[in-house]
């Protein structure tokens, strides 16, 4: 009995070494995998192709009329021997194509001919090439529409849809095995089980689940497999939204203290020391924070906004509204570089009121700690127990935080800054310190649109800043493609010069440290082609930070003060190459992207990225706001070997053509592989998204999160969609689960 959960072997045939490909490659282990393997296009079978535009080498998929077969005897040069080949013309809706069939035996040659006659209909793909002023297709493979009496290797009138599945590849498996196996898998296997209540289907005008499966595999026509689509796509919208929905409402139940100021008298002396005004946006998401913490649930919120949009003043604004509530707070940081940057950031921002406790300090003053993982057990034992004891209400650190042997008083709430960084675990470990559960603040600096918010970060509430503080300057952001222009590069170097020269400094950032040596943390993400394989490019070797310094130390930028920064340096030394920078004893910091987000020099006003190709769209907006933060116009020059029709170059003009973070987002979006939102190392090597793509769909993730509210409401426990409960339940389970709760 063949079943959903039976190995996909079962119906793929006998060719092993096929079945070994598309588990291996396509993670397609069951049968139930196999039927989720939807098509990424159609072809129609009941018309010519039509053919434009014709490029050697480029890969074709037509469906075409043999016009001619003629076949030829020869002499084989080699042997001496007679040979065979078949001489075909295939016509197009455009211009027709040359193929040639060889064969060795005339056995061979009349099996051609009987496959290829004159009028003989079919799907062809092979590659385009151009020979004699005639264009041919070279090496076809070839799925072949036959009659009713013709071999089973062809597809009978019976079997022939108003449209051909065009599937997902892996090298060595074409689409007509997929189909065949699908289409045999469709018939033995027993209808899926409808997940979607009957009164939710009618609602939102989708269609069962049978249908959706027959629709998606064999349609007859493009209006077919939109309702498929559409089908599949609120489906996975629904679950998502089920899971956040359950998730929102779970920590609405859980009991907080609220955090209501108490007498306001830290806070109040904080802001009257302040020596600028708060932007509206920053006034305006403090008093929904404030708001938020005076509730008796946990506040579960999300602040994101543009790269120095001032979102750490907000976060300690509403750590001292916790302190000044007789509770502490704890600032959570994935590195040291980032949480020393924000305790140094922090403690001058607070003055003398982060010297409370001690000798000369100010009554409504608080302690501030700092715990990293480079601290000895004598350093951290002092902070510790002021911690323990209530002394002390702010803390910062890294996983440091999480141990065991760290205690609060009254942990009143938790800031987690960089939240990608961190897993369910450790976010758990850090809160479940508290005594009742802490209100949490999230912090990114990569700008999120409203439908990813919603679809990754659905049990979160949202506050977004989009104004810059006064006193932020513009960033001109250019291109240097050396694979164009070589010679470009000496102006890069005599550029960074000229703003050395007036008293300025500079950030050169490389992807490795050393030779080939991935920075900790960073993905070598090589281009791919539309089917998802890579694409091997010609380019010099990647830059790495130690090579370069040594490099313009004795070349370029001879003279200057050049010192690295990477993720391989000791705590210690990491610190005194920042503090050291931002005392102005350096000139250029070549480094990792360790300097991605948290570092805020003023005197920086260039970066230099070079091999830009290999950072994303948001890493290089994070970067690159790392200049013109001290008034000082910011210069980016993104250096790169990227073909200049490759989808690397589109990424860079990108960035180049906007500092609008949101905009960025929403193109980094688009320009990504479809489901990748939930991104690869999340989601166990597939992509967290099967069907969704949250800008495409944002209506369906609209109506599905309306509908999920509305099944919550009248049954919290789904137990009267039992099908869709497990599904939920599943999801919640999973890795994409464990990510959607990092948020």
């Amino acid at each position: 009995m063949i079943s959903l959960d039976s190995p996909v072997a079962a119906v793929f045939g006998d060719a092993k070494h096929k079945r070994d490909k598309i588990v291996k490659n396509l993670g397609i282990v069951t049968v139930g995998d196999l039927l989720r393997h939807f098509p990424r296009r159609y072809i129609k079978t009941g018309e010519l192709t039509r053919v434009e535009d014709l490029q050697v080498g480029q890969m074709l998929t037509v469906v075409g009329e043999i016009a001619e077969s003629k076949p030829r005897t020869y002499t084989d040069r080699r042997t001496g021997k007679p040979a065979y080949r078949l001489e075909t013309v295939l016509r197009t809706d455009g211009p027709s194509l040359r193929m040639t069939f060889f064969a060795k035996n005339d056995w061979v040659s009349k099996y051609h001919q009987r496959r290829l006659p004159i009028g003989r209909k079919g799907l062809f793909i092979g590659q385009a090439g151009h020979f004699n002023n005639q264009w041919q297709l070279t090496n076809p493979t070839m799925v072949l529409f036959g009659g009713p009496d013709d071999d089973e290797e062809m597809i009978r009138p019976d079997q022939l849809r108003g449209l051909y599945p065009l599937y997902p590849l892996t090298k060595g498996v074409d689409h007509w095995d997929f189909q065949r196996a699908i289409a045999f898998a469709r018939s033995v296997v027993e209808p899926p089980a409808e997940l979607l209540p009957d009164e939710v289907r009618e609602a939102y005008d989708v269609i069962d689940a049978v249908q959706a499966l027959d629709w998606i595999h064999g349609p007859d026509d493009f209006e077919q497999v939109a309702k498929a689509r559409r089908r599949y796509r609120f489906e996975e919208a629904l679950v998502t939204q089920l899971v956040l929905g359950r998730r929102r409402r779970a920590v609405r139940a859980l009991g907080a203290r609220e955090r209501t100021g108490g007498d306001g008298a830290l806070l109040a002396a904080f802001d009257a020391r302040l020596p600028f005004t708060l932007t509206d946006g920053q006034r305006e998401i403090g008093r929904q924070i404030e708001a938020d913490l005076a509730q008796p649930h946990p506040m579960n919120r999300l602040l994101q906004g543009e790269v120095g949009s001032g979102k750490t003043l907000v976060a300690l604004r509403a750590m001292l509204r916790v302190v000044d509530s007789g509770g502490q707070a704890a600032l959570l940081a994935p590195t040291e570089v980032l949480a020393q940057q924000h305790y140094r950031s922090i403690t001058a921002m607070l003055g003398d009121l982060a010297l409370g406790g001690m000798l000369g300090g100010p009554a409504e003053g608080t302690a501030v700690e700092l715990l990293t993982g480079s601290m000895t057990k004598s350093q951290r034992t002092a902070p510790m127990s002021r911690l323990a004891s209530g002394e002390s209400g702010i803390v910062i650190g890294t996983h440091a935080l999480l141990e065991d042997r760290v205690m609060f008083a009254d942990l009143g709430l938790v800031v987690v800054d960089e939240q990608h960084r961190f897993g369910v675990e450790q976010r758990a470990a850090l809160t479940g310190k508290a005594v009742v559960p802490p209100h949490v603040l999230v912090m990114t600096a990569t700008p999120i649109p409203r439908t990813v918010a919603m679809t990754v970060f659905g049990d979160l509430e949202t506050s977004v800043l989009t104004e810059l503080p006064a006193g932020r300057a513009p960033i001109q952001t250019n291109v240097v493609n050396l694979l164009e222009h070589p010679t470009w590069v000496d102006r890069v170097w005599e550029r960074l010069r000229e703003e050395v020269a007036k008293g300025h400094q500079a950030y050169v950032v490389c992807p490795r440290i050393s030779g080939d040596e991935l920075e900790q943390g960073e993905q070598d993400e090589p281009e791919l082609d539309e089917d998802g394989n890579p694409v091997t490019v010609d380019r010099p070797p990647l830059a790495a930070v130690e090579e370069v310094v040594a490099e313009l130390s004795e070349g370029p930028l001879k003279g200057l003060r050049v010192t690295a920064l990477h993720g391989r340096q000791a705590p210690d030394a990491k610190d005194a190459t920042m503090r050291a920078f931002g005392a102005g004893e350096i000139d250029v910091l070549v480094s990792t992207t360790v300097i991605e987000v948290g570092v805020d020099v003023a005197n920086a006003t260039t970066m230099v990225l070079l091999d830009a190709d290999r950072f994303g769209v948001s890493q290089l907006h994070q970067l690159r706001g790392r200049v013109g933060r001290g008034g000082h116009p910011g210069l980016c020059l993104l250096v790169t070997h990227a073909p200049v029709d490759s989808s690397a170059l589109e990424r860079l003009d990108a960035v180049a053509s906007t500092t609008d973070g949101f905009e960025l987002s929403r193109v980094d979006l688009e320009l990504r592989r479809e489901g990748d939102v939930l991104g690869r190392s999340q989601a166990g090597g597939r992509s967290g998204l099967q069907n969704l793509r949250v800008l495409r769909d944002e209506q369906t993730i609209l109506e599905a999160r309306a509908a999920a509210e509305d099944l919550l409401d009248r049954d919290p426990d789904l137990l009267g969609s039992p099908a869709l409960a497990v599904e939920v339940a599943d999801l919640e389970l999973s890795q994409q689960g464990q990510f959607i709760e990092k948020s």
